[in-house]
């Protein structure tokens, strides 16, 4: 029988928040930002291990209390330049004792409104899908194509469109074969669908947003103390 991992790439800088330390290591909350998605994914009972990628030049993790979340978490300090290759580099070290076929779930550090229904939603969705698939929402908003001037070159359709979130969920065998044809890609099922193969769309919603602008911080901040008064 599969089992279930998950990933969380945590090795970036998050250069577009402006702080002085990586966005992950911001305080959300009254934890750092990083806490909460490996807060909820540990509190999933179907993932046996949460496995968080650090650079190994990263100096911000020891400054942090993660005692809570020790029993299911394993720490790799694998992080490449790349969200693909941090990820890349923690399938290998996880294809030692993990089989081709178990599930391996990736998701953003930066997502931290993300709820374990939404997880075990795609979980329950994907357990028997011969390819695998990711959290997504449908478009809403009419889009936009730029010209290089800054104006309004097109609008284009919103119809089937979807924005992809995380987690991304594949069998580590598949990912691991197609981040190595295309190690370029800036999310996982890119990856597969590069190799011919259409991974499933699986509806979540806009709480699940990752955390990219000083703003966000604060939509977030209400979300997740909304819920802990809910």
């Amino acid at each position: 029988m599969s089992r279930f991992f998950a990933i969380v790439p945590a090795a970036g800088s998050g250069s577009r928040m402006g702080a002085k330390r990586p966005k992950q290591y911001l305080e959300l909350a009254g934890r750092p930002m990083l806490w909460h998605a490996l807060a909820t994914l540990t509190r999933v009972s179907r993932i046996e291990r949460v496995c968080v990628v650090l650079s190994p030049e990263d100096e911000w993790w020891e400054e942090f209390d993660w005692q809570p979340l020790a029993e299911r978490l394993q720490v790799l300090r694998v992080g490449g330049s790349t969200r693909a290759g941090s990820v890349a580099n923690a399938l290998r070290v996880l294809a030692a004792d993990l089989a081709a076929e178990d599930w391996v779930l990736v998701h953003d550090a930066a997502r931290a409104c993300l709820t374990e229904a939404q997880v075990d939603g795609l979980i329950e969705a994907l357990a028997d899908d011969p390819v695998g698939g990711l959290l997504a929402q449908p478009v809403a908003d009419t889009l936009k194509r730029s010209g290089a001037d800054g104006r309004v070159a097109a609008t284009v359709s919103r119809e089937a469109m979807w924005q992809a979130q995380t987690p991304q969920m594949f069998r580590l065998g598949l990912l691991r074969e197609a981040l190595q044809a295309k190690p370029g890609v800036t999310d996982e099922a890119g990856a597969v669908e590069a190799l011919g193969l259409c991974p499933r769309l699986i509806a979540a919603d806009a709480t699940n947003f990752k955390l990219t602008y000083p703003q966000d911080l604060a939509l977030a901040e209400l979300i997740l103390r909304a819920r802990s008064e809910a």
